[in-house]
């Protein structure tokens, strides 16, 4: 890994100099979707953008990869099942990142679960203007995670266990 960031908790959700927050629906129930998203090494199979994918720290960390082999060492800062799940970034080789924190919330609706993704960010100005300009990528690559998640628990049989 190239540098660490700054270790941010889950108030730089709100704090952050950039902010992200993209909203869609799932199908399934919020225990499902937080099922998921804890089991961290079944990121690959359902997000598009992560190669690689697996606990560390017994389950407190996490080692991403994602295409083109931009690197993550992460922190687990909330997991409070069926409601949100957050990690921030604490090592990587992107360039210009200062602080880096991503938020899945859930909350139950009529149809499923509404989930919010909040990508909250520090960096260079030159880091911040691609941030918003990739703004459109990072939104599609979200609801096509979430499609593709919410696809794959349909496809599940019902049970306790992550969805296989």
């Amino acid at each position: 890994m190239a540098h660490p960031l700054r270790p941010v908790t889950l108030d730089f959700v709100a704090s952050a100099p950039l902010r992200l927050v993209f909203t869609t629906d799932a199908a399934a129930p919020p225990e499902a979707v937080f099922r998921e998203l804890s089991d961290v090494s079944g990121w690959p199979e359902w997000y598009g953008a992560v190669t690689y994918a697996r606990p560390t720290e017994d389950g407190r960390g996490r080692e991403i990869r994602l295409r083109g082999g931009t690197r993550f060492l992460e922190t687990i800062v909330a997991a409070d099942p069926a409601e949100r799940y957050a990690y921030r970034i604490d090592r990587t080789n992107a360039p210009g990142l200062r602080a880096l924190l991503e938020e899945w919330r859930l909350t139950p609706s009529r149809t499923g679960t509404r989930v919010q993704y909040t990508f909250a960010v520090d960096g260079t100005a030159l880091l911040r203007a691609a941030v918003r300009l990739a703004r459109p990528g990072i939104g599609h690559a979200f609801r096509g995670a979430v499609r593709s998640l919410d696809r794959r628990l349909a496809a599940a049989p019902p049970g306790p266990g992550p969805a296989r």
